[in-house]
């Protein structure tokens, strides 16, 4: 089951929200190729984040998958989910950091 964790400093009251959930649920399900229905997302606002050494608005996501992450889809889900949250978020996708985890790497690495 993929999961994608995301907190901002940007205030989410008063933003309609349901569109970065089906955005990012059908990226993250697209790219990782599993099923939306196992797919998660949290959205966390209003977070003290300090980036750059300013507190302009900027995100920090992870995403937890069990398989399905290798270094081209690491690429698009930085991409893609960058975009997401440039266009809903108004977060520039170079005040945005993503840090990706496959839950199967240390798994398949102690069988070699």
């Amino acid at each position: 089951m993929p999961c994608l964790y995301i907190s901002t400093n940007v205030n989410l009251d008063g933003i309609d929200t349901d569109p970065i959930f089906s955005e990012a649920t059908s990226t993250v399900s697209s790219i990782i190729g599993k099923p939306q229905k196992y797919v998660m997302v949290i959205l966390k606002g209003s977070v003290q984040i300090s980036f750059e050494g300013n507190k302009e608005p900027a995100a920090y996501a992870e995403i937890v998958s069990m398989g399905g992450i290798d270094s081209q889809v690491k690429k698009e889900l930085i991409a893609s989910i960058g975009s997401i949250l440039q266009s809903k978020l108004s977060i520039p996708r170079t005040r945005f950091f993503l840090k990706l985890f496959d839950t199967t790497a240390f798994r398949n690495a102690s069988k070699l």
